[in-house]
């Protein structure tokens, strides 16, 4: 199975055997690439039926849920990582949710799309209208986005929750890059998240 990039970088944070929870996980695609590479103990929450009920084919342990309401129902310390890939600009609270990963997780993996990118910024510049890209495909008025966010306001709230980086990739075209100027030539990013004691 070949796994976007992003998606290969998420798998390189876990470690073999590791208790995972995989939040808006979709279709399940990358709990399942999990299990079958790091012998993962995973569980996943998606808010679409559809989704769980392509996770659940796979094989899965996935219920539905929504971030936003339900991870307060998980116990503290419950996951040894917790993932939120591509699905933290759709939360309508963002901080609670990483406030909520990082209680129920000693680790938190966090990926999105950077609004800061420099063709977004030309977009906007040029046009003065909301772009699409690869990574915002989507129309401002059709899109589930809600609070995009560039790689510096990330990094802001992490640091207002109280959370450490232990690590960083970042993406453009689909490959790794660099992490100068990130902010700027970055289409996407990923983070490792850890909790402080």
């Amino acid at each position: 199975m070949t796994l976007r990039p992003d998606l290969a970088a998420i798998i390189g944070f876990v470690a073999p055997g590791a208790r995972v929870i995989d939040v808006g996980c979709g279709d399940g695609e990358l709990l399942e690439a999990l299990r079958d590479t790091r012998a993962v103990d995973g569980r996943g929450i998606e808010l679409s039926r559809s989704g769980v009920l392509q996770a659940v084919a796979r094989g899965l342990s996935v219920v539905q849920g929504d971030a936003d309401t339900d991870l307060v129902d998980y116990p503290n310390a419950a996951f040894d990582v917790a993932i939120l890939s591509q699905a933290l600009q759709a939360m309508h609270a963002p901080r609670a949710v990483l406030e909520q990963l990082l209680r129920i997780a000693a680790r938190a993996v966090v990926s999105f799309p950077n609004f800061g990118h420099w063709r977004v910024r030309v977009a906007l510049l040029a046009k003065g209208r909301m772009p699409v890209t690869r990574t915002l495909p989507i129309a401002w008025h059709e899109t589930q986005n809600i609070h995009l966010c560039t790689i510096h306001d990330f990094e802001a709230l992490v640091a207002d929750v109280g959370a450490d980086i232990e690590t960083a990739r970042f993406f453009a075209g689909g490959k790794v890059i660099g992490p100068a100027f990130a902010n700027a030539r970055a289409e996407q990013a990923v983070y490792l998240l850890r909790r402080r004691n």
